[in-house]
């Protein structure tokens, strides 16, 4: 007697680019957030009663549990499956903002911005793991890499535009509540289009002890960063000094815990440790110019909030016709370390020519022209350091990559607006002091800002040469592997997130 094997057709399955417009329109959300409020704030306080430093919690309040939570929930999405974590943090964002956009009370409205930090590192931290498990083929991963990276930093300069038009047009509220059909659509997406991940399991890596110390001291970190400005010196000191204890904490224990959070061996990748240092200084001179840029056209050239965000337009323009073209090709032509330095070189120009704007300049001349460099270089330099970064990276370990990768960005955008708004807000009030005119005095703290920022990207510059050049890469793996197949004999048989590159 024979039987015969009845095979139930096959679930559909989408394409891997239908499942990165899902990826990018989560990050498009998160992205948009980070931005869109700054050109409301004004009225946000008037609305609400904020004071000054109370309004600096808006912000704030989204930060601290963002960059707090981006490396935790990074690890557990490895550990829960990835799809899980993207999906719920979704959910919770999408809730979250529903709250921003009725909130009637400083307290509702600061509460609720820190429930979307929370949604929001939920989605931020896997998307990159997600991303290279989707893409394994190095050069089908250099053009999905800049089109997510095209969201992201397009979306930042559109999240200025969309934040004054929204705002002079129909109100603050939404610019919260416009995140609710764009988290409906994204949810119910990713649902149905994305690719079940089985994670390793809680009891893999599930050290909470560890989760703890690090999630305070990373929360900490921004916290002390961000409110630097409105606290005496000592105490801003005082919370780096308990900031770094936690963080030492957490390397013991990371060092000595069966079953870490963290594997310390990542960080014996060079390619992932160098490019994290270098989007650190990267992203500490573009958030500081982004943000600082707009306070020059609306303080100094007298724009309103339209005109300003307006003004930002051709920025993610540029960088989303560079990089949906040109970025993926020249990467798979040049590599990475090259289109990186060449990236570098653009930004340290662009900064270096918006530290000659002056108090009587325009728009074509004075801003306009930077501005595309800035775009130019950014173009070329966030996908290839994205690249360099989760090239450093096993499989197992994708998700926890990803999630340190956006946590230095948040650190770094944080570093660098505390830093360069600090000492603009200095220069101008010594200028003051001795008579100078306030437009004038202003422009001059702004152009101290981004010849500081200029130093920064130069700094960055010279790192990446001396880290990420492929040689030292190639000899780097070469010494590295054996200690790590030892330290973990499965490990040796996972191939990495693409390792070819």
């Amino acid at each position: 007697m024979q039987f015969r094997t009845v095979v139930s057709p096959p679930p559909r399955t989408y394409s891997r680019w239908a499942a990165l417009v899902v990826l990018c329109a989560g990050t498009l959300m998160t992205v948009l957030d980070g931005n869109i409020v700054t050109v409301a704030m004004p009225a946000i306080q008037s609305d609400l009663g904020f004071s000054g430093p109370g309004l600096a919690w808006v912000v704030n309040a989204y930060l601290i549990p963002f960059g707090g939570l981006l490396l935790l929930v990074g690890r557990l999405g490895d550990l829960v499956g990835r799809k899980r974590m993207f999906v719920a943090g979704l959910a919770v964002f999408t809730a979250a903002s529903v709250l921003c956009g009725v909130a009637t009370s400083q307290g509702m409205l600061v509460a609720a911005r820190a429930l979307q930090g929370v949604g929001g590192a939920m989605t931020s931290a896997v998307v990159l793991g997600m991303l290279v498990a989707l893409f394994p083929e190095p050069r089908e991963q250099a053009r999905a890499i800049a089109v997510f990276s095209a969201v992201g930093a397009g979306g930042g300069a559109l999240g200025t535009f969309l934040g004054g038009a929204l705002t002079q047009a129909v109100g603050w509220h939404w610019i919260f509540l416009i995140n609710l059909p764009i988290g409906a659509v994204a949810f119910f997406a990713a649902l149905r289009i994305l690719v079940p991940d089985q994670g390793a399991g809680l009891g893999k890596g599930a050290d909470y002890p560890g989760a703890a110390l690090v999630t305070g001291a990373l929360m900490l970190t921004v916290f002390a960063i961000v409110g630097a400005g409105d606290r005496a010196l000592g105490t801003t000191l005082t919370l780096a000094a308990v900031s770094l204890a936690l963080f030492a904490g957490f390397t013991v224990r990371q060092a000595w815990a069966a079953r870490p959070l963290l594997r310390l061996r990542l960080f014996r990748s060079r390619a992932l440790t160098g490019a994290n240092i270098v989007l650190t200084l990267m992203i500490s001179a573009m958030f500081g110019f982004q943000f600082i840029g707009a306070l020059y056209l609306q303080r100094v050239l007298g724009y309103s909030e339209l005109l300003t965000g307006t003004a930002f337009l051709p920025a993610p323009i540029a960088i989303g016709v560079l990089m949906l073209s040109l970025s993926a090709r020249t990467i798979a032509r040049f590599g990475p370390y090259r289109v990186l330095l060449a990236g570098l070189v653009l930004i340290t120009a662009g900064m270096g020519l918006l530290s000659r704007a002056p108090a009587d300049g325009t728009y074509l001349a004075d801003v306009l022209p930077p501005l595309l460099f800035l775009a130019a270089g950014f173009a070329a330099a966030m996908p290839a350091v994205t690249g360099l970064a989760m090239s450093g990276a096993r499989e197992e370990d994708a998700g926890l990559a990803s999630g340190l990768f956006n946590t230095t960005q948040v650190v770094g955008g944080s570093l660098g607006l505390a830093v360069l708004t600090t000492l603009s807000a200095s220069r101008t009030e010594r200028l003051l002091g001795e008579g100078e005119r306030l437009v004038a005095a202003t422009a001059d703290g702004y152009q101290l800002a981004f010849t500081v920022g200029m130093g920064i990207t130069a700094t960055a510059l010279v790192l990446a040469a001396a880290l990420l050049r492929p040689g030292r890469l190639a000899s780097a793996v070469a010494e590295s592997a054996p200690a790590t197949e030892e330290e973990t004999p499965e490990a040796g048989r996972q191939p990495r997130a693409n390792a070819s590159r």
